[in-house]
Order: structure tokens, then sequence, then C-alpha cells
């Protein structure tokens, strides 16, 4: 049975990611001076790591993917078995408009699970689109144009009714 997550959790699962993520850039390859050395000569200056992804509303959609990715990637982190549902309440916990939201289900017709669920938000008139499921290869995604009918995706949808 998949668990659920709650919108707090998706939200310090997104956070949590980024930090460990960032954290590991700092790890490895680098030794520390020797007494020999000068640190300005022989270590390049340290940076400040780069600020976790946020989401910027007034950006566009391909300058959000990155915020999106790492929600959604959260939410697979959290529950590898996760459903529509899971990946939607992730990403309106984290800020994205729900009424802009479409979902497929999670089963075929014949009521067996689906290979691959996909989910988009309509976003500043294009599209932020995840796919995730066993036959899908992980998680996938990516920003498309909007369709002429004002969506996402293509084909019978599964209501966002909760």
């Amino acid at each position: 049975m998949a668990r659920r997550i709650g919108t707090t959790a998706a939200l310090a699962l997104v956070t949590t990611a980024t930090v460990l993520a960032l954290a590991g850039c700092t790890f490895g390859g680098s030794t520390p001076p020797t007494a020999s050395q000068s640190p300005s000569a022989s270590v390049p200056a340290s940076t400040a790591p780069a600020a976790p992804p946020t989401l910027r509303p007034e950006l566009s959609a391909a300058e959000n993917l990155e915020y999106f990715n790492s929600v959604n990637a959260a939410v697979v982190v959290a529950n590898a078995e996760a459903h529509g549902r899971d990946f939607i309440d992730a990403l309106v916990a984290a800020g994205f408009d729900k009424q802009a939201m479409q979902v497929t289900s999670d089963e075929t017709t014949q009521g067996d699970p689906a290979d691959s669920i996909q989910f988009a938000v309509l976003f500043q008139d294009e599209c932020l689109v995840g796919q995730y499921g066993p036959k899908s290869g992980g998680y996938h995604g990516a920003v498309r144009p909007a369709l002429g009918t004002g969506g996402c995706l293509i084909g019978q949808m599964r209501p966002i009714d909760w």
C-alpha cells in the first residue's frame, strides 16, 4: 500500500533533499593546504553554496523546472510507489496552483497499475510536466508547450477533486 505524505512532510523532504545534494558537493576531492602552501595561491577561494531552488512565479516555466523537479524527486525519495495524488499534494504544498494541474490515472482501464503516470502544471503559458512509474525509467521532468485546449496533457485525466 502506498504511503501518502503530508504537505509539511513534503516541504521538509524538498528542503532535506536539496541540503543533502548541496552537502554532497562539498565532500571529497580537496585536501587542506599544508603549512608550506599559501591558501590564496593553491586553494581556490570558496564560494557560498547555491541557494536551494524555490518557486519563482514571476519567471518562466523553464526557470522553475529545477524547483518542480526537486519537489517531485523528494516525493519519489519518500515513497518509491508514489501515485498521482502524492505528486499533486507535494506540488500544491510547494506553492504551485492546484487549479492549473492535471494528472493521469494510477490505474489502467482494466484496473491494473499504470506503467507510468503523468502530471503537469500550466505555468506562464507553458507546461511543467512530470512522469513517473516502473516503465518510464524513474522520474522525468520537462517543459512543454501548452496545448491549444489550454491544458498540458492529452487524454482522459483524473479529476483533482480532493
